[in-house]
C-alpha cells in the first residue's frame, strides 16, 4: 500500500476542475439477447499496476466468457485500462458516476468508499445486485474485520481485493545482548517501554521507531497514531464523530513521549525529510530494536534478495509481534491487540444496465480460484481478504501467515471519508509537538482546536 498521498480534494472540486467528461458509458443488453460488461482499474499493460492489468485481460475475461457460454448465456467483457495519477483516476470516477454511466466494475481504493457514497455515487451491493450478494461463498472466508474496507455507514458497498497489517519488528540479536527473550510478544504499552529501556544500555542503539511528525507524512499516522489510538479504545472516526484531543489521545501523546522525551526514540529521525528512510536502514544495520510497521516492511524493504534495505538474516534475527492495547482488554472491541489496514477494493456501478450480471462477474474476481490466479500473475506472496487462499499461498511464509491468521482479525480502517487527510495531517502535526517538547495536554488541545476547524466544530468531535 502506497501511504504517501497528497492532501485529498472533494469529489466535488474534483469534477469541477475537469472540463472533459470521459464518455465510458456501462454495458448493456443488445439484439441479439447477449449482454456486454465493463471492468475499470487504474491499471495498463506495460505500465502502471502491470500485473492487475494483464490478469483481467488474460485470466479473468477468457475465463468468466467461456463460463457463462458453457451456462447458456452469451456475455461479453471488455477491460478500460487506466494509467493515470490517483486523483485523476479518481476524478474521472466521479465523473462517470455523478452522470450515472462508467464501467460496471469500478476498482478503488479503499479510503474513498465513504465519500464516493455520501455523494450517491455508488450503493450498497445489496441495494444493487439484490439477494445473490448477501449468499455470496466469498463473505465466510473474509474476516469481519477485514469486510470492513469496503463497509461505510454498517452497509457492504464494496469486496476488498487485498490488505495488509501493522506490527511491532524487533531485532532478536540485540534483544539477546539485552537480556530480552527472542520471542516476544509485549501484553500492554508498559512492557514496550521496559524493551526499550533494556536496549538503551546498548551502545549506538536507538531502542524504539515509532514514526512521528509530518515528515514521515502518512506513515506517521497508520504506523503510529492510529494504531496507538486503537490500543487506548478509541478510532479517529467512529459513530458518526471525529475522536478529539480527550483521554485517548492524551494517552498516545503520552505514550510518545515516554519514547521521545526520554532517549528511547531519535527525535531527529522523526524530523528528517528521509527520516522513515533512514529508520529502514538502521534497522537493517542492527541499530533500531523495536520499529513499528507494515507487513510491506518485511517483504519490500528488508527482504533479502528484492528489499531496499535487504537482510540477509532477515528470517533468522528479525521477529515480530502483534501491538498491545495500552492494558490488556483495552484496545477497541475490548481487544487485547490492535492493528490497521489499509487496501483497495472493487464496488458495482450502481447506474449498470446489468446489474446481476455485473455482481456474478464481481463475485468470480473474488472467487479462490481468481484470487489465487492474481497472485501467480504477480509472482509475489501478498496477503489477501480471503483466509482460504491465505492459508494456502502463505504456508511457506510464517510472516504473512502471522498478519493473515492473528492480525487481519482484529484489524481496523481509516474512515473514507473527504476531511480524513486533513485530520491525519493535524495527528502529525501533534506528534511532531511532542516530539519537540510539548506536553500531551497541549498538544491534545491544539489537537482539539484544529479538529473543531476541521469537521465543523466540537458537536462533530468527541472523547
Amino acid at each position: 500500500m502506497r501511504l504517501t498521498r497528497r492532501p485529498a480534494k472533494t469529489l466535488a472540486a474534483l469534477a469541477a476542475s475537469t472540463l472533459v467528461l470521459a464518455a465510458c458509458g456501462s454495458g448493456g443488453g443488445s439484439d441479439d439477447g447477449s449482454v456486454t460488461l465493463t471492468i475499470t482499474a487504474n491499471a495498463i499493460s506495460g505500465g502502471k499496476n502491470a500485473n492487475g492489468a494483464d490478469w483481467i485481460k488474460t485470466w479473468v475475461i477468457p475465463r468468466f466468457e467461456a463460463a457463462q457460454k458453457a451456462a447458456g448465456r452469451q456475455v461479453h467483457v471488455l477491460f478500460q485500462p487506466n494509467g493515470v495519477d490517483d486523483e485523476q483516476y479518481k476524478t474521472k470516477m466521479a465523473l462517470d458516476l455523478k452522470s450515472k454511466r462508467g464501467a460496471d466494475i469500478i476498482d478503488m481504493d479503499g479510503i474513498w468508499i465513504g465519500e464516493f457514497a455520501q455523494a450517491g455515487y455508488i450503493k450498497p451491493l445489496s441495494e444493487t445486485a439484490g439477494a445473490a450478494v448477501d449468499s455470496w461463498e466469498g463473505w465466510t472466508q473474509i474476516p469481519q474485520a477485514v469486510q470492513g474496507l469496503g463497509i461505510f455507514e454498517g452497509k457492504k458497498y464494496a469486496l476488498p481485493v487485498g490488505t495488509d497489517g501493522r506490527v511491532l519488528y524487533y531485532n532478536k540479536a540485540l534483544f539477546k545482548k539485552a537480556g530480552l527473550p527472542a520471542e516476544w510478544q509485549p501484553k500492554s504499552w508498559q512492557e514496550i517501554i521496559d524493551a526499550g529501556n533494556a536496549l538503551k544500555k546498548l551502545p549506538g542503539v536507538t531502542p524504539i521507531q515509532i514514526n512521528a511528525g509530518t515528515a514521515m507524512g502518512e506513515a506517521t499516522t497508520m504506523q503510529g497514531a492510529l494504531p496507538l489510538l486503537a490500543g487506548a479504545g478509541a478510532e479517529v472516526h467512529t459513530g458518526g464523530k471525529w475522536t478529539g484531543g480527550g483521554q485517548a489521545v492524551k494517552a498516545v501523546l503520552g505514550f510518545y513521549q515516554q519514547i521521545y522525551g526520554s532517549g528511547l526514540g531519535d527525535p531527529q529521525l522523526q524530523q528528517e525529510a528521509k527520516g522513515r528512510d533512514k529508520s529502514f536502514l538502521e534497522f537493517s544495520e542492527n541499530k533500531i530494536g523495536i520499529l513499528a510497521e507494515g507487513d510491506y516492511f518485511w517483504r519490500s524493504v528488508i527482504a533479502p534478495d528484492i528489499g531496499v534495505a535487504p537482510m540477509a538474516d532477515r528470517d533468522d534475527v528479525v521477529g515480530y509481534a502483534m501491538i498491545p492495547a495500552r492494558q490488556p482488554g483495552g484496545g477497541i472491541r475490548g481487544q487485547d491487540f490492535v492493528s490497521m489496514s489499509g487496501g483497495s477494493a472493487r464496488v458495482l456501478n450502481p447506474f449498470s444496465e446489468n446489474a446481476a450480471a455485473a455482481w456474478e462477474l464481481l463475485a468470480f474476481m473474488h472467487s479462490a480460484e481468481a484470487t489465487e490466479a492474481e497472485l501467480a500473475m504477480a509472482d509475489e506472496a501478498r496477503i489477501t481478504a480471503r483466509t482460504d487462499v491465505n492459508d494456502k499461498v502463505l504456508a511457506d511464509d510464517p510472516m504473512l501467515g502471522f498478519i493473515s491468521e492473528k492480525v487481519l482479525p482484529l484489524t481496523a480502517y481509516r474512515p473514507p471519508l473527504a476531511v480524513y487527510p486533513q485530520v491525519s495531517t493535524a495527528l502529525q502535526e501533534a506528534t511532531a509537538a511532542i516530539v519537540s517538547g510539548t506536553s500531551p495536554d497541549e498538544a491534545a488541545a491544539t489537537y482539539q482546536r484544529k479538529l473543531e476547524g476541521l469537521v465543523g466544530g466540537a458537536g462533530n468531535t468527541a472523547g
